[in-house]
């Protein structure tokens, strides 16, 4: 029998339903006109699994060194098995960045940190991935132990850029100069060293269990590499400017990557020591500076994250006002809250920059489920101004931002090669542009390769899970290989991409 409207029973049930539906999808809901756009883009239920084994077997496409024999990414070769002779020392190894032939430090050291997230959060839910996720953050971290192998000196570039960037040539091939940089005492890297540490630590709490010799290794080598970074002040690009910028040069300063990688040792150690740095240094490190943008150069956002885990979880005291400034990163990028300082397109793409936009739609997503896991373990929300933010509201965000990327958006486009039925096929990468060195054994000189990058045909190989750098601020994207601020790809998008994965193929079947 149906209540009468007026019974106090129907009214308790009225209100006890709006508070659920509060807690579910948190303060606000997108607009008409967004949630039509939505729906409309819509396509059938994605499936997060293929893309996380995707986005894995993308890493092995940027190795660089002698490939092991159960390398799956058949159509690479051997590469760069002299790097480090320049100056004697052994730098075979690590990843290839993006589109080209570089071995850059930087960036190279925070995909290994994002991916060592990744695990450390949602490696749990990665089942058959696991192995191959490890294999993917070990492949560097063995390359950064070799660059830090000597004391006070970090080496953080192998390869000469503009040299580089004037060729179109597979790196099997690659003839420039395998120039070597470095940083130490009288050139100090605060910012490199600061992220190598960072890398290191995080990755060392990745095999604690697995492999107790190797973490241990990492975590020792993290320790020495932070006291440098201390130690010696100073960006890395102040002494290597010609070499680093403008491809990766410390925009941000270092002191984000002091904080991040204080950040990382404390959790990693649980060390009182690296508690009192942050502590004491927190304020001068920035810890509450206004920027709301993450990415391989900024660490700020990721920081706060990170210590609000020790607040929220941990219940370290000290570290409360981390808390409030995760609070204050999460309102400045959800629609329609108070304080949202974040700009989407008409498909509802997080939009932060033209170049490589992409990486800061992964970094966001990410910390977007990260922050909603903490917040759900210690049974608590966000708050935006006077408003409420729940868990629930951020996975959702963070969602709709993957979807997008995988095909929900105007254009019906993944942005992942070899996800879906329409995706890049002329991406801004020199491997994956030229014919295998299996198909065509003879050697593809420098400029010789540039007829392929100036040509309409579609890639020969398919550099299966790279994410490029997506649409512009209108949705388009056009699809050419010179185009490279939206062809090309690099690890530091896919690495947080990894987590976010691993949680929606668990979470959303």
């Amino acid at each position: 029998m149906p209540l009468p409207l007026s019974s106090p029973s129907f009214r308790v049930i009225i209100i006890f339903l709006s508070f659920f539906l509060l807690l579910s999808d948190g303060f606000s809901s997108p607009s008409p006109s967004l949630r039509s756009l939505h729906h409309r883009h819509r396509l059938d239920n994605h499936n997060y699994k293929d893309a996380l084994t995707k986005s894995i077997l993308f890493f092995e496409g940027q190795r660089s060194g002698k490939l092991p024999p159960n390398q799956r990414m058949t159509w690479r070769s051997n590469s760069g098995l002299s790097d480090g002779s320049a100056l004697n020392v052994d730098l075979v190894g690590g990843y290839y960045d993006a589109g080209d032939n570089m071995k850059f430090g930087f960036p190279m050291a925070f995909t290994t940190t994002m991916l060592s997230w990744s695990l450390i959060e949602f490696g749990g839910l990665m089942n058959s991935e696991l192995p191959n996720a490890k294999n993917a953050v070990r492949w560097a971290t063995d390359f950064l132990l070799k660059a830090t192998s000597h004391p006070d000196t970090i080496y953080v570039q192998v390869g000469d850029p503009n040299m580089d960037h004037a060729c179109w040539e597979r790196p099997e091939d690659m003839d420039t100069p395998r120039s070597v940089f470095k940083v130490d005492k009288n050139n100090p890297g605060s910012d490199i060293a600061g992220e190598i540490a960072a890398a290191l630590a995080a990755a060392s709490i990745v095999f604690r269990n697995c492999d107790p010799s190797y973490s241990n290794l990492l975590l020792q080598r993290a320790i020495t590499v932070f006291e440098f970074a201390d130690k010696y002040r100073g960006p890395y690009s102040a002494g290597l400017k010609p070499e680093v910028c403008p491809f990766y040069c410390s925009y941000s300063g270092y002191q984000d990557e002091l904080l991040w990688g204080a950040a990382w040792l404390h959790k990693a150690t649980n060390k009182p020591t690296y508690l009192s740095y942050i502590k004491d240094y927190g304020q001068n490190l920035g810890a509450d500076e206004s920027d709301n943008m993450f990415s391989w150069d900024n660490k700020h956002v990721g920081a706060r994250i990170l210590l609000s885990k020790e607040f929220l979880i941990q219940k370290v005291k000290t570290l409360e006002e981390y808390k409030e400034h995760a609070d204050n990163f999460i309102c400045s990028v959800i629609p329609g809250a108070p304080f949202s300082s974040s700009q989407y397109t008409p498909g509802g793409l997080l939009f932060k920059m033209g170049e490589s936009n992409m990486q800061y739609v992964t970094s966001t997503s990410f910390l977007l489920l990260t922050y909603a896991k903490y917040l759900s373990s210690a049974r608590t929300v966000a708050h935006c101004g006077g408003s409420v933010v729940t868990p629930a509201r951020l996975r959702s965000i963070a969602k709709k931002q993957v979807d997008y990327l995988l095909g929900d958006n105007p254009l019906k486009m993944s942005y992942m090669v070899g996800y879906g039925p329409k995706y890049p096929r002329r991406i801004h990468h020199r491997g994956s542009s030229l014919p295998s060195v299996a198909n065509h054994p003879t050697k593809i000189q420098c400029h010789d390769g540039f007829s392929m990058y100036n040509s309409q045909s579609p890639n020969p190989n398919v550099l299966l899970g790279a994410v490029v750098g997506g649409p512009d601020q209108n949705d388009q994207f056009p699809d050419e290989r010179s185009d490279y601020q939206r062809s090309e790809p690099a690890t530091y998008i896919n690495a947080p991409l990894v987590g976010a994965l691993a949680y929606l193929a668990r979470s959303f079947v």
